[in-house]
């Protein structure tokens, strides 16, 4: 085991980056299975939607039990249950059973999300939080970028259950190191069950949850809709999640530097209200105009990401190191709230009109809903 954070950082950030992998397994192959299974765009962002349903009932305890049981213990849950549901995807030819899998799955993705946020925090409470942070956020967009890369050529090679077992091995490789090089700071702080009024602003921590949370509902309509929109106007299903995995990749690239401008500047909320902006102005026109949609994708995902980083220190200027466990827990709880209704909500629209595109002009008023909330954040939290 090491003591150096920055190693620390980099295996969190595989473990995050596996659930991520994961996740995007059912967007990156949804026109497949459509096909296999009989369904409609509506049904696959129900599925999309269902990952995040464990975290309605999980994100808040999360915290508390990992301060029970241990942080380390409680991640390797988590990746054991992503480990097994992944295994039953990879056997079952069921859409009951392909959809119970994906809550086991999500309901490991929800410890990790929960519990991995409260370890970084941990490590890097004293200094560059906003750096760690964006680092940190930035393996949901790698393991999504990497997911609608790679996903559709090994289909296409292999068949779509070579799919679910390549997410198996992946996700018990990064279990291994998790395990073998994962160790607490010194002195970490094991937070009580129970929480102090004083100590716990719920106002502030709501208004920070529905930011990150509209945020993430908002990129999600990209990555889950985006290869179903572009194969739409014309593109083949591998080009369609190449561009999609571009815009994931270039928002990945791009995420560190906005911790890294609001560490050195301290404008945090420029940074986000300009990500935020930006998305709901400049994402209808790709839809609108899909011939624009390759220069839009790739100037999108540098501006968007700027974000994300900053978004997710604003629990960190609320929550106190001890109620820090169960705070992170609410976070998430709304977070997961919104995000199991997004893509459903989406998918509708999406059905409803026949034109996926729908769903990614709903994410950009879910942008405009995310700088309001920043706006309510802020009038109950001074800088």
């Amino acid at each position: 085991m090491t003591s150096n954070r920055w190693i620390i950082l980099a295996v969190l950030f595989l473990a995050r980056l596996t659930m991520a992998f994961q996740f995007q397994s059912v967007a990156a192959l949804s026109p497949l299975l459509i096909e296999d299974f009989g369904v409609g765009l509506a049904d696959i962002g129900f599925l999309i939607g269902l990952y995040f349903a464990p975290g309605i009932i999980f994100a808040l305890p999360g915290g508390a039990i990992a301060a029970r049981f241990g942080d380390k213990r409680i991640v390797a849950l988590g990746m054991a249950l992503m480990l097994f549901g992944g295994a039953v995807i990879a056997i079952t030819e069921s859409w009951n059973v392909f959809a119970a899998a994906r809550l086991v799955v999500g309901a490991g993705g929800v410890i990790l999300n929960v519990v991995l946020t409260k370890m970084l925090v941990d490590w890097f409470a004293e200094k560059e939080l906003s750096t760690a942070m964006a680092i940190m956020v930035n393996s949901w967009p790698v393991g999504i970028a990497l997911a609608l890369l790679v996903m559709p050529p090994i289909a296409a090679a292999g068949g779509i259950v070579s799919v679910w077992w390549t997410i198996v091995v992946l996700t018990g490789a990064i279990l291994a190191v998790f395990a073998l090089v994962y160790r607490a700071p010194d002195g970490a702080t094991e937070a009580p069950t129970t929480i102090q009024k004083a100590a716990f602003p719920a106002t502030a921590l709501v208004c920070a949850g529905f930011v990150w949370a509209l945020y993430n509902a908002a990129l999600a309509m990209v990555f889950s809709f985006g290869p179903t929109f572009l194969v739409q106007v014309g593109y083949t299903l591998t080009s369609a999640g190449s561009l999609t995995s571009l815009f994931m990749i270039i928002f990945s690239i791009a995420l560190p530097v906005g911790g890294i401008i609001a560490d050195r500047t301290g404008r945090k909320d420029a940074i986000i209200l300009l990500s935020l902006l930006s998305f709901a102005a400049l994402m209808p026109i790709a839809v609108i105009y899909p011939s624009s949609a390759f220069v839009l994708f790739c100037i999108l995902g540098v501006f968007f990401a700027l974000g994300a980083g900053p978004v997710m220190t604003l629990p960190a200027e609320v929550l106190s190191p001890k109620s820090r466990a169960l705070g992170m827990g609410v976070f998430f709880s709304i977070y997961y709230a919104l995000m199991m209704v997004g893509p459903r909500v989406g998918g509708g629209f999406a059905q409803s009109t026949g034109d996926a595109g729908t769903a990614i002009i709903a994410g950009a008023v879910m942008s405009l809903g995310a700088a309001a909330a920043l706006l309510g954040f802020r009038r109950v939290v001074r800088p």
